[in-house]
């Protein structure tokens, strides 16, 4: 086995692959690089009685005690592994005061990337679990509360402290998501975003998320593209999307090459600038010729791959999408907001769409390559969004807060007839009595119903969730 960037670096195993079948243009060969060597550290207690056995009351005589914290352990166990997180599990039931303040006061001192308290007992868990959210600083704190371990007043205490997401459920295996929230807080502050927009070179770190925008150079896109060779592997990704395509209406061979060349020249700024992902001012490029070809294409394969590209040099969409891939393993479509008063719905477009949008493991929606439609040039994609699929839109306004919604696909739009950009989408939107009233801009539309994740994971890190 080769690192990810020994093999990019070597065009003819590229070759060799591409010729012999074997590449999944969404895999991890060409996923985003690591943001960082550090492991998360995450402690997990459990808050109960220090016995053997209940006797009436919930959780009841029936609920095993030994074996359902050996459920738990297993279950957080296995989550840490996936996702790379140092777990530490303490054993020991906190059932004293004594042990509760002490406690605190360790937490305060260490230094926790995320904290676990999982209830397991109706009455005498909660006084403590009340007191550690309140008194812990501020560590990120997960109240796992199993079903028959809290009722409506229990879950009271801790529903309006910052930095404590309570998951009152019956499904253990949420467990797995909670830790993958640990994960992605640590990935987000690790994250750096590349920003091509004017001729700046500075490095802003921001509030909250914790996300670095580095800004370099509008003009770098197109003087690394000056020095990529029609290779093997630009090569290869041309022919990937000329078989894959539905159908190619205006571009040429040439285009789809210059397409490829982006992708590359794209990876290349990203490698040399330790970034994880990437948005260029680009429509003055175009505008000035300064490139062939839109990187349109280039944004989708960054997507579909679980890295960032981002249009525009908007990093609030940026950051957006780097969240949503961290966190439910899919990408999401940056568009352009038209609100239909007819129907009450709202077409979102743009000219860069990903296609793996039921998640980067899962088969790709059927595409069409088209020309840049507000250019006539080079090459972007038509997606075809499934009718009837349930989406969430979502986009950060500022570090701290994000905006958020839900709604169904309800057609595609075809560009001519009518105008905008080549992937045109419309979505009927839940709890929205006018679709003019629809806030914000380059949102998000993202597969599934992803609401009530987005919600828990801006409790747990302190975002403020305003609706769409």
């Amino acid at each position: 086995m080769v690192s990810r960037r020994h093999f990019l670096a070597s065009a003819g195993a590229f070759g060799l692959a591409a010729n012999a079948g074997l590449f999944d243009f969404a895999s991890s060969l060409f996923a985003a690089e690591p943001t960082s060597g550090k492991k998360p550290v995450v402690q997990a207690v459990f808050v109960r009685p220090n016995v053997d056995g209940y006797w009436m009351g919930w959780p009841g005589a029936a609920y095993d005690i030994k074996a359902r914290q050996a459920d738990y352990t297993k279950t957080l166990k296995n989550a840490a592994e996936k996702f790379g997180i140092q777990l530490e599990v303490r054993p020991e039931p906190l059932d004293t005061d004594t042990a509760v303040n002490s406690f605190i006061e360790q937490v305060k001192k260490q230094p926790l990337d995320g904290l676990v308290l999982v209830s397991m007992s109706l009455n005498q868990s909660w006084p403590h679990i009340d007191n550690i959210s309140k008194n812990r600083g501020k560590v990120p704190t997960i109240v796992f509360s199993p079903m028959g371990t809290s009722f409506t007043g229990h879950l009271q205490g801790t529903r309006n402290i910052d930095g404590v997401y309570v998951a009152a459920t019956q499904d253990v295996d949420w467990l797995t998501f909670g830790l993958k929230m640990f994960k992605t807080a640590s990935e987000m502050k690790n994250t750096r975003l590349c920003v091509l927009a004017g001729d700046k070179i500075e490095d802003k770190k921001l509030d909250v998320i914790g996300t670095t925008l580095h800004y370099i150079p509008r003009n770098r896109l197109p003087e690394e593209l000056k020095k990529v060779e029609e290779t093997d592997q630009v090569r290869a990704i041309a022919d990937y999307y000329t078989k894959n395509a539905k159908k190619i209406v205006e571009p040429t061979k040439q285009d789809i090459l210059n397409a490829a060349k982006n992708y590359i020249a794209a990876k290349r700024i990203m490698e040399a600038e330790n970034c994880q992902g990437i948005s260029v001012d680009c429509l003055p490029l175009v505008e000035s010729r300064l490139i062939p070809c839109p990187p349109c294409i280039a944004w989708l394969k960054l997507n579909d791959e679980g890295s960032v590209g981002a249009c525009e040099a908007d990093w609030n969409s940026a950051i957006s999408l780097r969240l949503t891939s961290l966190l439910f393993d899919r990408p999401g479509f940056m568009q352009d907001p038209a609100p239909n008063t007819v129907n009450n719905t709202l077409m979102g477009a743009h000219c860069s769409c990903p296609t793996k949008l039921d998640g980067f493991d899962k088969p790709a929606e059927p595409f069409i390559l088209r020309s840049h439609s507000e250019s006539t040039t080079g090459v972007a994609p038509q997606v075809l969004w499934r009718i009837g699929q349930k989406a969430t839109i979502m986009k950060f306004e500022g570090p701290g807060t994000i905006i958020l919604g839900t709604g169904k696909v309800v057609g595609n739009i075809e560009t001519p007839p009518s105008g905008g950009c080549r992937t045109s989408v419309e979505l009927e939107l839940d709890d929205m009595a006018d679709s003019r009233d629809t806030k914000g801009f380059h949102q998000l539309f993202i597969y599934g119903n992803l609401e009530p994740g987005f919600k828990a994971y801006c409790q747990l890190t302190g975002i403020k969730v305003v609706h769409i």
